[in-house]
């Protein structure tokens, strides 16, 4: 368990990653898949893309989700264990399997995005359906995204019950403040349940974005205008000690900054841990070929480094690489080996 005063773990057991996992149908934009005949997909959720990643990279990686019991669901399990994923844990329930529809090329916020995920085995889950003394057996680290809560309000107490399990074993928790506005539909405001989620949390990722509009932790207004990083970097700061202040136990936060200016994208991140600030070098590109899973991609940066005991500024640099290269990878999770990613960061 991560500890007040440092990142260094004290038990490694496996990494267990929580979510709905997603099947992604990508049609492209000028409707050439009805001549075609033919939608490509994507196997994903933003947790799912975490677990890809760290099984990738060497690490015991475990994955919950809820399939409903069919052929279908057996092949994906079968692909999944094919990437060294530890599928035990994953409940077998429902009737559905979650979807998404988004148009090849464009952002997860695009009015492009399309969720079919309503009576979906995951968003049917409800408290005290989990066996959690197996599904957490041997797990040192407990991974979800705010995507979770948001499909739905018993999803939401789920994943709160998971936490106080989890944090019943000392297992470390982390959570990416992802904001998904389509999904939030029920009768309780991002606000309202997040704030309910984070004390249980050792690491949180996200940005200032969506720690305002899920803490309550203010941006300053039209800080938009100036576009200077050292600004946006002092706005972390800022929305980092909050979250520490509001959080005791929590003990690192991380923010990413990626910005689109029409084909030019520019990304960098910042790490707040041990009272200090650290940020990554500037990447930047004018070409890109997936922008879904980047942000997941950081998140497990952020893990392998914290569980092998790296020091901060060479886990941030490792997610940023991360993060960035996965823009260039046409799927839902990274195929980048951890050798090929150090190999692309760039150093301050």
């Amino acid at each position: 368990m991560l500890t007040s005063t440092s990142i260094a773990m004290d038990n490694k057991g496996a990494i267990l990653s929580f979510g709905e996992l997603l099947l992604r149908i990508t049609p492209d934009a000028d409707g050439q898949w009805l001549q075609n005949n033919n939608l490509p997909f994507f196997v994903g959720g933003a947790e799912l893309n975490v677990a890809t990643a760290l099984a990738l990279w060497g690490l015991p990686s475990k994955y919950f989700t809820a399939l409903p019991d069919n052929g279908l669901s057996a092949q994906i399990i079968t692909y999944l264990q094919q990437k060294n994923i530890d599928t035990t844990p994953v409940l077998f329930s429902g009737d559905k399997i979650g979807l998404y529809f988004l148009t090849k090329g464009k952002d997860l916020k695009n009015d492009a995005l399309i969720y079919d995920r309503a009576h979906s085995a995951f968003a049917n889950l409800q408290p005290g359906m989990i066996d959690w003394d197996n599904v957490l057996e041997g797990v040192s680290w407990f991974n979800f995204s705010a995507i979770c809560p948001a499909i739905s309000n018993n999803v939401a107490e789920v994943c709160k019950e998971a936490l106080q399990e989890a944090s019943k074993r000392n297992i470390t928790i982390s959570v990416d403040l992802n904001y998904r506005s389509k999904l939030w539909k029920y009768d309780k405001t991002p606000q309202e349940v997040m704030t309910e989620l984070l004390p249980y949390c050792d690491i949180v990722m996200g940005n200032i974005w969506a720690a305002e509009t899920m803490l309550g932790i203010e941006v300053v207004p039209d800080i938009h205008e100036s576009g200077q990083q050292s600004i946006y970097l002092k706005e972390a700061l800022n929305t980092s000690q909050k979250i520490m202040a509001l959080y005791p136990k929590c003990k690192a936060v991380a923010n990413t900054f990626r910005f689109d200016a029409k084909s030019d994208i520019t990304y960098y991140s910042a790490l707040y841990t041990g009272d200090k600030l650290y940020h990554s070098a500037q990447y930047e590109t004018s070409h890109i070929v997936d922008k879904v899973g980047s942000g997941d991609c950081f998140m497990a940066g952020l893990i392998y480094g914290f569980y092998n005991d790296w020091a901060p500024a060479e886990t941030l640099a490792f997610a940023t690489a991360s993060a960035f290269q996965k823009l260039f990878v046409e799927s839902d999770a990274t195929n980048k080996t951890v050798d090929q990613i150090k190999k692309t960061i760039i150093y301050e």
